[in-house]
């Protein structure tokens, strides 16, 4: 009898101790979203590092437009530090937002130096536009496990830039979600020539062979590393 009192107790119980599992009971509380805070950012106040202060000098040095950005606390851990917003480079470029100084630098010199004469040589013809999908976003990383989505992403640091794709002067757009794969062997020696330059210049490349999150671009960032996917 006692017995069966028991198992009764215990059958009566399983559904709380379930939805306990499934919905956090017990005190466990899932970690918060990833985004900006909704009162905005927060304009940190403070000397320039000595770091940044010789970016800014390089850009300019190399007669690149840009305009220096404060620094800011957005939330959530995204936070953007010694920033700038790149004006022109020579080659225009779509979507950039803050970013800090030293990708800036990065990636005007791979634009320079490594895209632009690659399309020349292999494609035979200027590039007039590069497409980017953007620099500055308060997330964390995609493409992974939930972990993963749980950690900043560099972009939330302004540290990261993606490039979609690349307009050249005699009409062509050459796409990493179209040309990545192409049949033409002159795109695809393009991509590897500035694949393999981009993976010497940046500390972390993610490209359409390393997950389905990247299939439609070019993930360039100054983190962790170095890594060349």
């Amino acid at each position: 009898m006692l017995a069966d009192m028991r198992r009764g107790i215990r059958i009566a119980l399983l559904p709380l101790l379930l939805s306990a599992c499934v919905f956090g009971g017990g005190g466990d509380k899932r970690p918060a979203p990833i985004r900006e805070r909704s009162s905005g950012p927060i304009t940190l106040h403070g000397p320039t590092p000595r770091e940044t202060q010789q970016c800014f000098s390089d850009l300019s040095r190399e007669a690149v437009r840009y305009s220096p950005l404060p620094d800011r606390d957005f939330g959530s851990g995204c936070v953007v530090t010694g920033a700038v917003q790149l004006l022109d480079i020579g080659v225009p470029v779509t979507n950039l937002k803050s970013m800090r100084c030293p990708l800036a630098r990065t990636f005007t010199a791979w634009v320079r130096f490594a895209v632009a004469p690659a399309a020349r040589q292999m494609l035979g013809s200027e590039v007039a536009r590069v497409e980017s999908m953007g620099t500055y976003s308060c997330r964390g990383i995609i493409g992974g496990n939930a972990a993963a989505a749980q950690r900043i992403s560099e972009h939330a640091l302004g540290n990261a830039v993606d490039v979609s794709a690349f307009v050249l002067k005699d009409g062509r757009r050459i796409s990493v979600q179209s040309d990545w794969r192409s049949g033409d062997p002159q795109v695809r020696e393009f991509f590897a020539a500035i694949h393999n330059s981009a993976c010497k210049r940046f500390r972390t490349v993610l490209s359409p062979d390393y997950n389905a999150a990247h299939h439609d671009h070019l993930h360039l960032d100054m983190g962790r590393g170095p890594f060349c996917a």
